[in-house]
């Protein structure tokens, strides 16, 4: 008997030959995923932490090449703090800016997409996934060949040098996307929630309010940070329809370090790295929304 025992309790050659094999393709696909992910690592790392080297450095040093700053100073935090610089006599000013457009942008795209999405994917709207198709198309055509036409357009209705000029583009660069995502997220709702809530003598608001919003809350997140994102990186419509400096945004404010002929590379790193500061909070914040949110309804079931 315990005879048997044993020689069940020991694996025979062919269930260790099969368990190393497998071991060793466990370790080939680990080590396939550290090439790939190291160097995708160092390459992300890298700028950052060179933008940090800079931030910490003083003018003498900053362009030194060391690994590591021999004098780290905050000095450069405390000169754009105290916008003691040419280049930043406007700065929590231009930084007001650009905050106010991306949340601005951000509400006016949530409302666009999500009103959209309701009535094309719930309400059933005839005729409104073509209006959807045709103003995904508009992603075929680069912004850059946009510029002039939005400048013209906006020219026209006196919006130039005006926040709204900015916020209005970029609702309308952002909210064929977020209409897409919104809508695939809303097609993977049960119908029935909407039958049950008719029949209850829901009305389409109601139904809009009570049963669509709080069901696509993550979906909302998700898109709302997307264009709130979208607004706070934008560099050409920015550039091309604000001019005056206490209207511009401030990535705009920053590509004015680089005319002069002796760039204060420490203060535009410093800057840099400060306006770069409340995406990564936001992001950090919201990030078990974005991928689920961004994702929903990307593979029917």
């Amino acid at each position: 008997m315990s005879t048997t025992l044993t020689a069940r309790a020991t694996p025979s050659a062919e269930e260790r030959a099969a368990a190393r094999t497998n071991w060793l393709k466990a370790a080939g696909t680990e080590a396939k995923l550290l090439l790939i992910g190291i160097p995708v690592l160092l390459w992300t790392v890298i700028p950052i932490y060179h933008l940090v080297l800079f931030a910490i450095s003083p003018k003498q040093d900053a362009m030194s090449g060391a690994l590591f700053p021999a004098h780290p100073t905050l000095q450069n935090f405390r000169i754009v703090f105290g916008q003691q610089h040419y280049f930043l006599s406007n700065f929590w000013q231009q930084f007001w800016n650009s905050a106010v457009i991306a949340f601005a942008t951000g509400v006016l795209t949530l409302f666009v997409a999500t009103a959209a999405a309701f009535a094309i994917s719930r309400l059933k709207v005839k005729g409104g996934r073509t209006v959807m198709n045709m103003a995904l198309f508009t992603y075929f055509i680069p912004a850059a060949f946009l510029a002039v036409p939005m400048y013209k357009t906006m020219g026209a209705y006196g919006l130039l040098n005006s926040k709204w000029a900015l916020i209005l583009a970029m609702v309308t660069i952002a909210s064929p996307y977020a209409i897409w995502v919104l809508k695939q997220a809303s097609d993977k709702l049960p119908v029935e929630l909407d039958e049950a809530a008719i029949m209850d003598g829901a009305s389409p608001p109601q139904l809009f309010r009570f049963v669509y919003l709080p069901l696509m809350v993550p979906s909302l997140v998700a898109i709302g940070v997307y264009a709130l994102l979208l607004a706070w990186n934008e560099y050409l419509f920015a550039f091309l329809l604000l001019s005056r400096d206490t209207d511009v945004t401030l990535p705009v404010a920053l590509g004015s370090f680089l005319a002069a002929d002796d760039s204060p590379w420490e203060l535009l790193m410093t800057t840099g790295l400060i306006y770069a500061l409340p995406p990564a909070a936001i992001y950090y914040v919201f990030k078990r929304y974005m991928v689920g949110g961004l994702t929903a309804g990307a593979v029917k079931s």
